[in-house]
């Protein structure tokens, strides 16, 4: 049974696992989830650009929900990305994810010949309608070509009950994260995307915590615990010292987060569904020693202490 989530901390962006013939591995997606359930995050979400769900086939997106569901085991929520290009299908995948037991979806636009905010806004209510557990509003103009005003925007959060996060991945992030909680009518938790790439900027500006990829889900735990505490100094420094590793995260595509958590000992391959790249040896390498500058000494596969 769905439970209420309260969309503050740290929800990170879970990958795909694929075996070298790009079938999915359950097992190591399984233990992943478990990894996640062992650092006490406050929820994940599957599915998402990180989790390549674009090159996914509806069985598999099944399958993959499926076991997100049974190794968490009620221990931390389930977010399943649901966008799809037309507003129906998008209603089917969230509903195949209320139905399996996700706690909610999160949901992108999808770009139009001709941008209009109305249909946007009735996509969202559509969606919102057709089903009973909450919708994540991701604002990612970088995947999706839309650029959702701050007043479309508010006009979805303020309008649309279902509506219960956004989160926030266009560029300047912090000055939209600001204009969006000024602008609201009911509280709306707003969290931070792109990496943490802005982590410092956008927590300081309203964020209530983050929903981003990045391998190292400790640090963003930390860094919002310090935010929460009033210790700004221990946040930024906490920023500042991972700088470096959320900067080379970066990069376009999925394999270096990957990478990262093949090295954590979390999943078994990198292996990046085509026609995405797979990480190259030079990177590779310039990864591993970057992991041991900033984490010298540090067992990353076990939960890091920070």
């Amino acid at each position: 049974m769905p439970k209420p989530v309260s969309f503050q901390g740290v929800y990170p962006i879970l990958a795909t696992p694929f075996h070298d013939d790009e079938s999915l591995d359950l097992e190591s997606f399984d233990r992943l989830i478990r990894f996640m359930v062992d650092l006490k995050v406050d929820g994940v979400t599957i599915l998402g650009v990180l989790g390549e769900s674009n090159r996914m086939l509806d069985r598999e997106r099944e399958e993959l929900i499926r076991t997100a569901i049974k190794a968490a085991a009620g221990r931390l929520p389930i977010i399943v990305g649901a966008s799809h290009s037309g507003t129906q299908a998008a209603l089917g995948l969230s509903r195949m994810a209320e139905q399996l037991g996700a706690d909610a979806v999160m949901v992108t636009p999808h770009a139009e010949p001709v941008p209009n905010d109305d249909r946007v806004f009735e996509y969202y209510r559509t969606i919102a309608e057709g089903i009973r557990i909450p919708i994540v509003v991701q604002d990612h103009p970088a995947s999706t070509g839309v650029h959702m005003s701050v007043p479309l925007m508010l006009k979805i959060v303020n309008e649309i009950s279902g509506v219960a996060c956004v989160k926030q991945e266009a560029t300047p992030t912090p000055p939209k994260i600001r204009a969006l909680a000024q602008g609201m009518k009911r509280p709306v938790p707003i969290l931070t995307g792109l990496g943490a790439l802005y982590g410092q900027f956008d927590l300081e500006a309203g964020s209530q915590g983050f929903n981003t990829g990045f391998a190292f889900p400790e640090v963003l735990m930390a860094m919002v615990q310090a935010m929460k505490s009033r210790d700004s100094a221990r946040m930024q420094a906490l920023y500042t010292r991972f700088l470096p590793l959320i900067v080379f995260e970066q990069q376009p595509g999925v394999a270096v987060r990957k990478e990262i958590f093949r090295l954590r000992g979390v999943i078994r391959g990198a292996r990046v569904r085509h026609p995405g790249a797979n990480i190259q040896p030079a990177v590779a390498e310039q990864l591993r020693l970057l992991i041991a500058q900033v984490l010298p000494g540090t067992d990353i596969t076990k939960p890091i202490d920070v």
